[in-house]
């Protein structure tokens, strides 16, 4: 009985404080079959217990470094073959073409020397006009595929061989004039933005990359050095590669050079021209159509081969959103860039740069080699001095590098003066013709020219890169410097006829003038003399680019519309006047005037408005 009255106290105890007693909890259910899914589900999508989410960070961003890597490295080498292919044939072809007798047998009255001189006046004359249509080129195909078609013009050159007309060959090379500064444009802006997105693939956790603001001044200067370096130890091999069809084809027909120079009386700084009174028959048998042939297609199969590595290994420059904003600014605003760009006082002051920068590679190619190499030692040693200048300028352009560690000016400047002293010498040197003797010196000239050129091609880029490093899209600054490139070419092409010591004279001035404004420029930036930086115009989207397209609202009446595109206009106009303000900072000094002047103007006439439309709603309520 007791036992039964303590029992009966627990229960009503249990109900007081509103909770079941011990003996009354359910027992433990099984897990039934619908719980044994949802384990498994939740298991299988949930994570994997041995992911690491840092360590896949880490390798996603080590295979996009890497395949920057393969992107300048392809680029490189697209480049350099496709200069091989071009350098060598036009070497041949010129050869062959200054021959009579082979011009006479072969062609009989075609006038092939009035041909090639068409043809060279096409790859000289045309590229003057490529400041006004390069930007709008890139502009219209992108960086990558402006590389790519350029290549595949260089390969139609050489297809045009296989039939040598007025109508193939003079066509051909007024395209190639067409596409020189575009593709030098695009290859330089390339191997640019391949340093600005390695910089971004290593740096992936710092906080500018991840929310893509501006990054620390100076932050790529490392990797610009190092890819532009890379690039033009790559490319000068294309000096090497350019002799091949001369070592292994043509030099078993050529004549000994007491034949071919038997008349030469001057040759060096004391002649006039490239090679006075040089043999008209540097052939001693005419090479058989089918092996001419055959050269031409090796030469067609690596030109396909450049353009394939343009297509394959070269990825893309920018994202396609990053194409669709350079797209949507206009036309207009796009042609007037480059000039823009000259109002800058850095790239007007290394103007004189980019013009010796044309001079000195043409006359090492031409000068150097022919009035001085040929002159002395005869046309079977062509091919081994363009090698060593090539070799030369391969290897010393490494010597970039030094950048990492030494000022920025050390470059250019030791490049320059290394040229001043050959060019000093080179005007009171005239080798004497027929004499094999002084072979050895002009191998030791050339390298050193070679050095120089290595120096001042590389150191070029370089400043360029460090220059604009805050500028996304460097295409229009690289189309001024290859345009003056250009530019320098054409002039070289009309002084040929020249004496030799009037060509040093100018070459020497230019260095000189050069050199000065490069000072001054460098003296400038160190003093922090504000110049003019300007800036691309920000894209104005309708409904262009799949990024651009905005769901519509069908519930927004047409003044909440109204009220919205004022909201935005007023959000633009803020962004303009803190973008125009940030770019009027103590590096820069942009043209603030004109645009707040317009912001301002707008603000006032949308003030305006509002106000006339307030006063017309008073009227209405009063009436």
């Amino acid at each position: 009985m007791a036992a039964l009255i303590a029992d009966d106290n627990v229960y009503r105890e249990a109900e007081l404080d509103g909770a079941p007693p011990a003996e009354a909890e359910d027992p433990p259910q099984l897990p039934g079959p619908e719980g044994n899914i949802q384990g498994q589900v939740e298991e299988f999508l949930g994570p994997h217990p041995d992911y690491d989410e840092e360590e896949e960070e880490r390798k996603y961003y080590r295979r996009k470094r890497l395949g920057v890597v393969k992107n300048v490295v392809g680029a490189s080498c697209g480049g350099m073959i496709i200069y091989s292919v071009y350098m060598g044939l036009l070497q041949m072809q010129l050869i062959l073409h200054y021959d009579e007798t082979y011009r006479e047998v072969k062609y009989g009255t075609l006038g092939l020397e009035d041909i090639d001189n068409k043809m060279l006046m096409g790859i000289n004359v045309t590229p003057i006009v490529g400041l006004l249509y390069t930007p709008v080129l890139i502009r219209f195909l992108g960086t990558k595929w402006m590389m790519f078609l350029a290549s595949g013009i260089y390969a139609l050159f050489v297809s045009t061989n296989y039939w040598e007309r007025y109508y193939t060959l003079v066509p051909s090379a007024v395209a190639i004039g067409v596409v020189i500064v575009p593709l030098w444009a695009s290859m330089g802006n390339y191997i640019t933005r391949m340093a600005q997105q390695y910089y971004e693939f290593v740096n992936y956790k710092d906080e500018n990359v991840q929310e893509q603001k501006k990054p620390p001044k100076g932050a790529f200067h490392s990797y610009i050095i190092i890819f532009q370096s890379v690039f033009y130890i790559i490319f000068h091999l294309s000096f090497v590669f350019a002799e091949f069809p001369t070592v292994l084809f043509l030099n078993n027909y050529l004549n000994d050079y007491r034949h071919t120079l038997f008349k030469v009386s001057q040759c060096g700084a004391g002649g006039k021209g490239v090679i006075e009174n040089f043999n008209k028959t540097v052939l001693k048998s005419l090479p058989r159509s089918l092996l001419l042939i055959e050269v031409e297609s090796a030469l067609m199969g690596a030109a396909f081969l450049s353009m394939l590595i343009f297509l394959l290994l070269c990825g893309a420059a920018y994202r396609p959103t990053e194409e669709i904003d350079l797209r949507s600014i206009g036309w207009g605003n796009i042609f007037q860039l480059p000039f823009k760009h000259l109002r800058d006082y850095r790239i007007r002051l290394l103007c004189p740069f980019f013009i010796y920068s044309g001079f000195e590679v043409l006359f090492a190619v031409q000068g150097l080699t022919l009035s001085y190499g040929v002159c002395a030692v005869g046309m079977e040693k062509l091919w081994l001095l363009v090698m060593v200048y090539g070799l030369s300028s391969s290897i010393c352009s490494a010597l970039a590098l030094a950048l990492l560690r030494l000022p920025r000016p050390v470059i250019l400047l030791a490049g320059a003066f290394v040229h001043f002293v050959l060019i000093i010498a080179l005007m009171c040197w005239s080798p004497t013709p027929r004499d094999t003797s002084r072979l050895p010196y002009l191998l030791v000239v050339s390298a050193l020219w070679g050095l120089g050129t290595a120096l001042n091609k590389t150191g070029l880029s370089t400043l360029l890169g460090m220059l604009y490093e805050d500028k996304e899209r460097l295409d229009f600054v690289y189309t001024i410097y290859h345009w003056w490139q250009a530019i320098a070419i054409f002039i070289v092409y009309l002084w040929s006829a020249l004496p030799m010591r009037a060509k040093l004279g100018l070459l020497l001035l230019t260095l000189l003038v050069a050199s000065l404004c490069y000072v001054q420029m460098e003296r400038r930036l160190a003093k922090k003399i504000p110049f003019r930086l300007p800036r691309i115009p920000r894209p104005r989207h309708k409904v262009k680019g799949y990024r651009y397209l905005e769901e519509e609202n069908s519930d927004e009446s047409d003044t909440d519309l109204s009220d919205a595109d004022d909201d935005d206009d007023k959000e633009e106009d803020e962004r303009m006047l803190v973008e125009e303000d940030r770019n009027t900072d103590g590096d820069s000094q942009g043209s603030p005037g004109p645009e707040r002047k317009r912001v301002r103007d707008r603000r006032r006439k949308h003030d305006n408005t509002a106000y006339e439309q307030a006063g017309e709603r008073d009227d209405y309520v009063q009436h």
